[in-house]
């Protein structure tokens, strides 16, 4: 196989919620003022199972994640449910030197993969409803650091090779006390794909170098420190010789007031996003579920 490479598109994405209605005027104050505050509480934590939320916590805090995805639970008592099957694992920093924007990094088990992100809160849902959602902007530029020799073409290898692109836009609402709805559109970009050619000599790329998903995400809380949290994440591009199966998951959060824990059941098992969208095959209808964690820790 030999690398494919071009330039890729970026993405328009407009997404429709409920505007602002009486229901937020427990969370106004009893002045003529409007309380045009951020909401509290719409998320706690800058990661909802395999999603970024909204949230970017406040100026000068420090992050840090540790996301891990144990194996398929297939096949049952053998690798005990999947935990002892080969897992996969990732460990990230982040800081917030100025308000709104949150820079950070991590290191994922597969194909060793660095990433150097970037999060910014774009517009902040208001608890007078004068801004009724949240609009916040995630991205990152990924290396894959594995041994050249480990590529499909080592003699064609080029260090651009390695890298891979990451772009969402997240827009949520906190819809009542209880309850925060989020949705989102990405683009995954890699510099290189793998290709063949077919028996007319043409050229025939595995997968494409773009592709386009869409994210859903929701949040309920059920008690003060304890939250039931979800994601669906669909994709759209279609690939030349597969097309990547959606993930769906669903789990609980509980919070103390400097961590997060999410304890959830799903499909996804790669962590880095770009990784998730275009290469998942594991299927939630085929029992190919796995159980994953992801715990952060802030100082501020």
């Amino acid at each position: 196989m030999k690398p494919v490479r071009h330039t890729f598109f970026f993405w328009a994405f407009c997404f429709l919620l409920m505007s602002a209605t009486g229901a937020w005027a427990q969370d106004a104050t009893s002045t003529d003022e409007p309380d045009n505050r951020p909401v509290k509480n719409m998320f706690n934590s800058t990661l909802i199972i395999d999603n970024q939320t909204v949230l970017v916590p406040i100026k000068g805090t420090m992050e840090f994640d540790i996301q891990h995805r144990f194996g398929t639970w297939q096949n049952g008592y053998e690798d005990f449910w999947g935990l002892y099957a080969p897992s996969y694992i990732r460990l990230g920093f982040g800081f917030v030197p100025v308000d709104k924007l949150m820079l950070g990094f991590g290191l994922s088990k597969k194909n060793l993969t660095w990433d150097f992100n970037a999060k910014y809160a774009i517009l902040t849902q208001t608890r007078s409803g004068s801004m009724p959602v949240s609009l916040t902007y995630y991205g990152n530029v990924s290396i894959d650091t594995r041994n050249k020799e480990k590529y499909p073409n080592p003699a064609e290898f080029q260090n651009t090779d390695r890298y891979s692109y990451f772009n969402q836009l997240l827009i949520a609402r906190k819809i009542s006390e209880d309850f925060s709805l989020q949705a989102g559109a990405s683009i995954s970009h890699f510099n290189t794909v793998t290709a063949y050619e077919d028996t007319n000599g043409d050229v025939v790329q595995d997968y494409n170098n773009d592709h386009i998903a869409v994210e859903v995400m929701a949040k309920y809380t059920i008690t003060p420190t304890t939250s039931i949290i979800f994601n669906y994440d669909q994709p759209l591009t279609k690939h030349e010789t597969y097309d990547p199966q959606p993930n769906l998951s669903i789990g609980v959060e509980l919070k103390t007031s400097a961590h997060q824990f999410q304890f959830f059941l799903g499909n996804y098992q790669f962590i880095n996003p770009q990784l998730n969208n275009v290469f998942n095959t594991n299927s939630f209808g085929d029992n190919e579920i796995l159980l994953g964690f992801n715990m952060t820790r802030l100082w501020n």
